[in-house]
């Protein structure tokens, strides 16, 4: 007998997470054979990176050049060929955790705070609503509706255990194909009691996919997996002890994203398609007293 999900829906018995859609309209998680590929996972010839520049205070930094950067993999300069700075298309997958460790005012606030974060974004950005507990539930397709969002986080109850490690593979797959920039933010208390993936999974699911990553642990513990990930991936994890810290957590990322450069560069060494993949190691480098780059650490690559 299949376990079912607050929805009611059978869960998806397959390995990962135990996915479920509600409403008209059902989200089928792609199996490996035909989700789509991550720019960073193929044989490309213009490796594209997103990097975020703070300056000691943490504020974000604007008006960079290509000539204030460097960029290196595997320890060699790359040329960088293509630039650009500000706002690009936006798609975000945010993820609430809900279970029964989440409820009361914990869930309240994050649900509250989770709102204010969807009318930080521009119009034209795409938002994925995602509900995890024992299940990951796809609450809102990818679109821009606001409203339509900000109704299914009101739907928030508390429900079952926490599938954290599962939730985060289905969340970066579930953004990986949509346009523009893909962004993962997760609200959780970290406490993660039922997923079937190991964190040394997720890790290998983030390194082989072009998404970053936001994790926000609600409460009093973070799980070492929230900074591993988004270290990874270029993205930055949150400890919000309360509501008011949440909010900040949030306010931030939404001003991050909207301050991002994108570096493009061709790989100065021979490429083969007939190589295996491997790992390429990358590293952003900013010029300036006191600045500071984030940026993920590599991509899988012949």
């Amino acid at each position: 007998m299949p376990r079912r999900s607050q929805s009611g829906l059978p869960s998806c018995p397959t390995r990962g997470a135990r996915l479920v859609a509600t409403g008209l309209a059902a989200a089928v998680l792609p199996s490996a054979g035909t989700r789509a590929a991550a720019q960073f996972a193929s044989a490309v010839n213009l490796v594209e990176v997103y990097a975020t520049v703070s300056d000691r205070t943490g504020e974000p930094v604007t008006g960079l050049g290509p000539a204030d950067f460097d960029v290196l993999e595997d320890g060699r300069p790359q040329a960088i060929q293509a630039f650009a700075a500000g706002d690009f298309p936006l798609s975000v997958a945010l993820a609430i955790d809900h279970s029964a460790s989440m409820a009361g005012s914990r869930l309240r606030t994050a649900a509250g705070a989770a709102k204010r974060f969807l009318a930080r974004l521009r119009p034209e950005d795409q938002v994925r609503i995602l509900a995890v507990s024992s299940d990951v539930t796809v609450l809102a397709l990818l679109s821009r509706d606001r409203a339509a969002q900000a109704h299914a986080i009101d739907g928030l109850r508390p429900w079952s255990a926490t599938s954290l490690n599962d939730a985060v593979i289905a969340g970066i797959d579930l953004i990986q194909s949509a346009r523009g920039r893909r962004r993962l933010v997760i609200l959780s208390d970290g406490e993660d009691r039922y997923s079937e993936a190991r964190p040394q999974e997720v890790l290998g699911r983030a390194r082989r996919a072009d998404v970053l990553v936001y994790p926000i642990a609600v409460g009093r513990d973070v799980p070492p997996l929230f900074a591993e990930v988004a270290a990874l991936t270029g993205g930055r994890s949150f400890h919000a002890r309360d509501g008011k810290a949440i909010d900040r957590a949030l306010t931030d990322i939404a001003s991050e994203l909207r301050t991002q450069y994108l570096l493009g560069y061709a790989p100065a060494r021979h490429v083969s398609a007939s190589q295996v993949a491997v790992w390429h190691r990358i590293e952003v480098r900013v010029r300036g007293s006191g600045l500071r780059v984030r940026a993920r650490d590599g991509y899988f690559g012949p």
